[in-house]
């Protein structure tokens, strides 16, 4: 028994494989097995909080699957249920970093897959008061990436918009994941466009372009910035 990984341990390899498919092979399967593992033994060890964790990740695995697909075809209720699974534990468990990354999850499911934005943005809210206090930097920086996003897209608001999504990308450098990075220079750059600062704009996703490739990001992921670099070169100055 002593030689078995921990749930913990589990839920770390797991974590890591979720975001290499994601953003590099789209291979899926390692992830789930390793997350599937750690909720077991989270359960068998009575770990709540590990539990949680998994129920979270998993959630984001769905995330993550839709976003590489047809975004039409996404099972919203499956993913929201792992979600809201692991919010209930985690309040239950007072475990408010935890509960930032589920609230994240909950507003994901409503703005990215259902369009729905005022319905997101209160658990958005709720997770940046949590994540400010309690996550790491990454939690915190895609809080920040989508109130960033209802702010320059939804509310016409790019100044406020703008502020969330550059401290995203300040938090995700901290962080030093360059997969995270060319992925927050991507939505900065974008946002930047649509907000009318052109050559900033420009800047940016040529960086990100460059950073996605020296990443090894997948050529999906290079696609969207590369196409969005190309926008960008193809929009008019307001």
């Amino acid at each position: 028994m002593g030689s078995e990984p921990t749930a913990g341990a589990l839920l770390a390899a797991g974590s890591e494989a979720l975001v290499e498919a994601a953003f590099r092979t789209g291979d899926y399967l390692p992830a789930r097995q390793l997350l599937e593992a750690a909720r077991l033994r989270a359960r068998e060890n009575r770990d709540r909080i590990d539990e949680a964790a998994a129920l979270t990740r998993l959630g984001m695995l769905l995330h993550f699957q839709a976003l590489g697909g047809d975004l039409t075809r996404a099972d919203w209720a499956a993913e929201e249920r792992l979600f809201q699974e692991a919010l209930a534990i985690q309040r239950e468990a007072d475990d408010p970093a935890g509960a930032a990354e589920a609230l994240l999850g909950l507003g994901l499911v409503h703005q990215v897959l259902r369009g729905d934005w005022q319905t997101a943005l209160p658990f958005y809210q709720e997770a940046l008061t949590l994540a400010e206090r309690y996550a790491d930097e990454m939690v915190r920086s895609e809080v920040h990436r989508h109130l960033g996003f209802y702010y320059v897209y939804a509310a016409g608001d790019p100044i406020q918009g703008l502020r969330h999504l550059r401290m995203s990308q300040v938090l995700r450098e901290r962080y030093g994941d360059p997969r995270r990075v060319a992925t927050g220079t991507l939505a900065l750059g974008e946002a930047e466009l649509a907000a009318g600062n052109r050559a900033e704009a420009l800047r940016l996703l040529r960086e990100a372009v460059h950073q996605a490739r020296s990443a090894g990001l997948s050529a999906q992921r290079i696609g969207w910035a590369s196409q969005a670099l190309n926008d960008a070169l193809d929009a008019r100055d307001p």
